[in-house]
């Protein structure tokens, strides 16, 4: 709760103190603009009711109080008095320190490697996850906070891997179609659909913007190797920004090209950095395909052999066995990767037995909003 409010810079600021002595502050335009009353916002689904040009230009605070613990400000010109719940402020506070450090990772994720993962790879029951919202939730969760998670017990019908994508969101349908079939065949259009080993990568990266969630599930295995992997690529990243700040910063700041020709119809491309990061250094994004990668043309002459060198750099940290979390899929389970982080491989396998696996895109958007729902609405019930 709030317990001292004063109004600075002529009406244009208002400092707040919390119970703690937490102090933050806050301007007059960020505060008119965030009000949370029905004519500034929908009761119904929190839009905003207003533009930026409804607000007057030299709106200020005239006066401002703590009531029962919140904020009560009255601005002017208009004559408008609004309160602000002392949480909602505490948690969208913006007077804060600021991290310099270019690729910091945003809060709730966790990087890891083989060491703290290995023996801990997140997992569920599909049945469980279908039936009790509180599994559903840490199997979400864990998708949000490590990139990646498995769940047991999926039937081993085609298609049943778009059931997963039911629990959070939809299916996202590509040239590939709604899903698409990982097994070897005569005369592939993508080598993902051979028995060779892939390198750890991100998929589809010559899309934009790119599938932000996979799924494989596995409906058949008998074949000896063809283990699956994963690799946190923030986690490496990081190892990289350790290793060579220059290296890491050639990666986040000069574009890679990525494009895709498989079929005689389709000509995909798109230009990305191998790690994007956001304008104010948080790291965003990891994108990395060597069986895709087109001609660099955006680096410039002379940086052209200093980013290969990180090029090959981050590849080695990719294949170094310490980031490199390893699982055999069995008949009914699948695994999900956050794509934009979490970098899968699979392992060489023989040429006899079957491996059949089933692949399919969706987007972290569903993922985030059904976990958040879930998880407000347990908060409500416990208060």
């Amino acid at each position: 709760m709030l317990k001292n409010v004063s109004v600075t810079d002529d009406g244009r600021t208002v400092e707040l103190v919390w119970n703690d002595d937490h102090r933050a502050r806050f301007h007059a335009v960020w505060l008119r603009d965030n009000a949370l009353d029905d004519k500034t916002r929908s009761p119904g689904n929190g839009q905003r009711l207003i533009t930026i040009l409804d607000i007057p230009a030299d709106t200020n605070i005239a006066q401002a109080a703590v009531v029962n613990g919140d904020l009560s400000v009255r601005f002017a010109p208009e004559n408008k008095t609004v309160s602000f719940p002392s949480a909602w402020l505490r948690a969208n506070a913006y007077d804060r320190a600021r991290t310099a450090e270019l690729g910091w990772i945003g809060e709730g994720v966790a990087p890891w490697d083989k060491q703290t993962m290995q023996n801990s790879v997140p997992r569920s029951s599909y049945t469980a996850a279908t039936h009790d919202p509180a599994v559903l939730k840490g199997w979400l969760s864990a998708v949000r906070t490590y990139g990646f998670a498995v769940m047991d017990g999926l039937p081993t019908e085609s298609g049943s891997l778009c059931r997963i994508v039911d629990l959070f969101g939809y299916v996202r349908e590509t040239n590939y179609g709604r899903w698409f079939e990982v097994r070897a065949e005569v005369n592939p259009n993508n080598l993902a659909f051979t028995n060779l080993g892939l390198q750890a990568h991100t998929d589809n990266p010559y899309r934009d913007p790119v599938p932000t969630l996979q799924i494989l599930a596995c409906l058949e295995n008998t074949v000896e190797g063809g283990e699956s992997s994963v690799v946190d690529g923030f986690a490496v990243a990081k190892a990289l920004q350790r290793e060579n700040p220059e290296a890491f910063r050639l990666l986040s700041s000069w574009p890679a090209r990525f494009e895709y020709a498989g079929t005689s119809d389709v000509r995909l491309r798109s230009k990305r950095p191998m790690i994007e990061l956001g304008p104010d250094g948080q790291m965003l994004a990891i994108r990395f395909n060597n069986r895709s990668l087109a001609p660099a043309v955006d680096v410039p002459f002379e940086d052209m052999p200093a980013y290969y060198a990180a090029y090959r750099r981050f590849a080695e940290l990719i294949e170094d066995p310490r980031f490199e979390v390893t699982f055999k899929l069995e008949p009914g389970q699948a695994f999900i990767v956050d794509n934009t982080r979490v970098m899968h491989a699979r392992k060489e396998f023989s040429g006899t037995g079957k491996r059949w696996l089933q692949g399919c895109y969706t987007d972290k958007d569903g993922l985030l909003s059904t976990l958040a729902a879930i998880e407000e609405t347990r908060k409500e019930a416990a208060e």
